[in-house]
């Protein structure tokens, strides 16, 4: 796939798009407050405020926000076009199953966890006339704004939710190689996510915690910034692991840089594959690039199994994050000289070393603790 190109397409479309939304005639909305492009958009005005004030604590990147944008890949990807053609059918992608279903999927052990955050989510999606399919794919968009330098996450209404729960063994898990993880996500995206658009969709560690992978270490972040969208996920997977006195390293778990980290095999795996290291290097210093690659693959991922011409954008009602905090550092103490470089074909960036000593990293707090 010729991806500069296809970023290129996108990012015309999505100017075009913009501009076309300036130029078209705004709908009044019924609360007498907002207006948008698409009647169908209104009633998401009233979800996005509920959200905001009585899930997300006032609007910020709490742990409820990265369980929900967690969410919305563990219900999407749940789609196997490999396993339709042999006549096993259920797990339609975005559909809601993982909440509509929540009694079956969030016992399968990749989803373990989730069945905190289904919970909460539920009375949400009671008091709101949408479906659950397009409730979950919101409810991530607007988590991951309150964010600072995340992007602005896609938001549709008209998805159909499922009829029946999605098989297990569709959700990747930490353990599993690069071949199960890259393979799994080609199927189901019909070949569209290979191992470079991996790398995209795993930008959303940046913000990220463990509950589940290791219990002795629970709300243990992927990162040193997990409130923050930026890059130190890719630098800080980078670096040589240290087993710290007292830290288990459980199945799907491998040795961390920082105390207080949890890093996922997966991570370390594909950081370091000849098929995917430049391009998780190339995430180091590049917020643009961070912001701009997972704007594009959460679009896509979050209509699987969904009929695109049958939605309604109302991406518009996502509030657009607040600019990034910081530049992308090595943590202190640490320098190049710490980094595992796997990509040769280009030099690793040039970075400063925060001062002081080295530091441990503070858990994030559980979903309703």
């Amino acid at each position: 796939m010729a991806f500069r190109s296809l970023l290129t397409i996108f990012t015309l479309v999505a100017t075009l798009q913009g501009a076309f939304a300036a130029l078209t005639r705004r709908v009044s909305c019924p609360d007498g407050v907002n207006t948008a492009t698409n009647a169908a958009c209104c009633q998401l005005f009233a979800v996005r405020d509920d959200l905001q004030q009585n899930l997300f604590q006032g609007g910020q990147c709490t742990a409820e926000a990265h369980e929900s944008l967690r969410l919305t890949f563990h219900d999407a990807i749940a789609i196997s076009p490999a396993l339709e053609a042999q006549g096993i059918f259920g797990g339609g992608g975005a559909d809601g199953s993982i909440a509509i279903f929540s009694d079956i999927e969030t016992g399968f052990h990749p989803n373990i966890g989730l069945d905190e955050i289904v919970e909460l989510q539920k009375p949400f999606i009671a008091r709101h006339n949408l479906s659950v399919a397009d409730f979950i794919q919101f409810a991530g968009a607007i988590g991951a704004s309150n964010c600072a330098g995340a992007p602005q996450l896609a938001a549709f209404v008209g998805r159909v939710d499922a009829t029946k729960p999605a098989p297990d063994g569709l959700v990747p898990e930490p353990f599993h190689t690069p071949d199960q993880i890259f393979a799994r996500l080609a199927d189901a995206s019909q070949g569209e996510f290979d191992e470079i658009l991996t790398v995209w969709l795993l930008v959303a560690h940046t913000v990220a915690a463990a509950n589940d992978v290791d219990p002795t270490v629970p709300g243990s972040p992927f990162d040193s910034t997990p409130e923050i969208w930026d890059t130190q996920f890719f630098i800080e997977t980078l670096l040589n692991g240290t087993t710290f006195p007292g830290t288990a390293n459980n199945q799907g778990e491998v040795a961390a840089p920082l105390k207080g980290l949890l890093r996922l095999q997966s991570d370390f795996a594909i950081a370091r594959d000849n098929r995917s290291a430049c391009e998780w290097q190339s995430f180091v210093n590049n917020q643009e690039k961070a912001q701009a690659m997972f704007q594009f693959v959460f679009h896509d991922m979050s209509i699987l199994g969904q009929d695109i011409n049958s939605l309604v954008d109302c991406t518009e009602v996502v509030p657009v994050p607040a600019p990034v905090q910081g530049v992308a550092h090595f943590p202190a103490g640490l320098t190049i000289d710490d980094v595992n470089i796997a990509c040769a074909e280009t030099p690793f960036p040039t970075l400063p070393t925060d001062p002081g000593p080295a530091t441990s990293v503070a858990p994030v707090p559980l979903p309703n603790q």
